[in-house]
């Protein structure tokens, strides 16, 4: 489905920083970024006619990795760069990526996305929507760098041009309604205030993640397993953006970690019934109001309870439970694979820890996390998602490992 060095490739995005030549009060990362820009080009994109969200999702994933394989080249300076050298950098970028990619789904990931680097002509639609995000997402982030950057001589000429930039993407529905401060643009605020929400906030971890940017990882992961199962477009694009949004209501309720949510009786309930009054009295009243169904939909929400990790099908518009989504691999079924999303979601929890004890921050938090996790994989539709984390865990160094080892000359 997906192997150890792309993974920590996608990982790598969180140690990326942003800004770093502004001052900032908090750190601003690369995934985080990201994870924004797909958020906010997903609500573009539902009030567009005639998208392909596959293209869509394979756009952002594409755009995304050349991006961490050239970030040390600022945006501005690389837009320039590839108005002249797109073909050396396209080529460069293919051949750091290759031995990652080569092997997903038989070659033809690759294949894409080389198709995808050396023709600016196709997903063209996507691609626009994509770049009206990516600004969007970095324009909330320098409302941030402003605050502590007005001393600068140069910053009053970022502002402007920021500023300005929003009117190549007026022709947007989407991006007028952000613009103009509407409901919209609470939703899109909300989200990005994920990222000051640390995972695994009661250890030290090395790189951090927040909760928007596990979001896209998992996102990433049920995107990776829908085209290893052969899901067909619809089941593909609902994995992917079930997954995206699965957190999405802990920017209202704050990250609550699996033991304290199930410490005390009934407690994991009295949490999830705030969460769906939270969802319908801060969330879908500032969503427009023709996506109400579908964006309930993909997070959870139905006769009354909230499960996005559930396989689901629609039947004459009537959400079932089932065992099998297999049965149902057409897009007039609209399904979801919650129970492998779940172990996505599972697998970038278990990468989080490893990765941290591999560079050496470990505590007993992230080892008993990790070995409890571990124990929860399962093989689901053929995809063995333990032994994808052995693999992790023997490519990441940590196999094995249950104390730390220091040696003082």
């Amino acid at each position: 489905m997906i192997n150890p060095k792309i993974i920590d490739y996608i990982f790598s995005s969180a140690s990326i920083q942003r800004w770093n030549d502004y001052p900032r009060m908090v750190e601003l990362v690369e995934l985080d970024k990201q994870a924004h820009k797909f958020i906010i080009a997903y609500f573009i994109a539902k009030l567009e006619d005639d998208i392909n969200f596959t293209h869509l999702i394979e756009a952002g994933i594409f755009e995304f990795l050349r991006r961490v394989v050239v970030t040390d080249i600022r945006p501005d300076v690389f837009r320039k760069a590839l108005q002249k050298k797109s073909k050396e950098i396209n080529s460069w970028v293919i051949s750091k990526l290759r031995p990652s990619l080569e092997d997903i789904d038989n070659g033809n990931f690759l294949q894409k996305f080389e198709d995808y680097l050396n023709n600016p002509e196709i997903y063209k639609k996507e691609r626009f929507i994509l770049k009206a995000a990516s600004y969007l997402s970095t324009k909330w982030e320098f409302s941030i760098v402003y605050q502590t950057s007005q001393f600068l001589s140069d910053i009053e000429d970022v502002k402007k041009s920021v500023d300005e930039e929003i009117e190549d993407y007026y022709e947007l529905i989407g991006v007028r309604k952000i613009a103009l401060n509407k409901k919209l643009a609470k939703v899109i605020d909300l989200s990005g205030r994920l990222r000051f929400q640390k995972r695994w906030a009661q250890t030290p971890r090395v790189p951090e993640t927040s909760v928007l940017g596990h979001m896209l990882t998992v996102a990433i992961f049920g995107y990776f397993y829908s085209i290893d199962v052969n899901a067909c477009d619809k089941r593909l694009q609902n994995n992917f953006f079930t997954a995206l949004f699965h957190d999405l209501p802990e920017a209202l309720t704050r990250d609550i970690i699996t033991p304290v949510k199930y410490c005390v009786d009934e407690l994991s309930e009295i949490i999830a019934e705030y969460e769906i009054q939270k969802i319908e009295d801060d969330i879908l009243p500032n969503v427009p109001e023709t996506l109400h169904e579908e964006f309930s939909y993909i997070l959870g929400l139905y006769d009354g309870v909230k499960e996005e990790f559930e396989n689901k099908i629609k039947v004459d518009g009537k959400i079932e439970v089932v065992e099998d989504v297999s049965k149902y691999n057409s897009d007039k079924y609209d399904a979801i694979d919650g129970l492998a999303l779940k172990q996505c979601d599972k697998l970038s929890a278990f990468v989080e820890a490893s990765l941290s004890i591999s560079h050496g921050i470990k505590s007993k938090e992230l080892v008993n996390g990790k070995k409890e996790i571990l124990k929860a994989f399962k093989e689901i539709q053929g995809i063995d998602f333990k032994a994808i984390a052995t693999q992790i865990d023997y490519e990441f160094g940590t196999t094995g490992q249950t104390q730390v080892r220091m040696d003082f000359d």
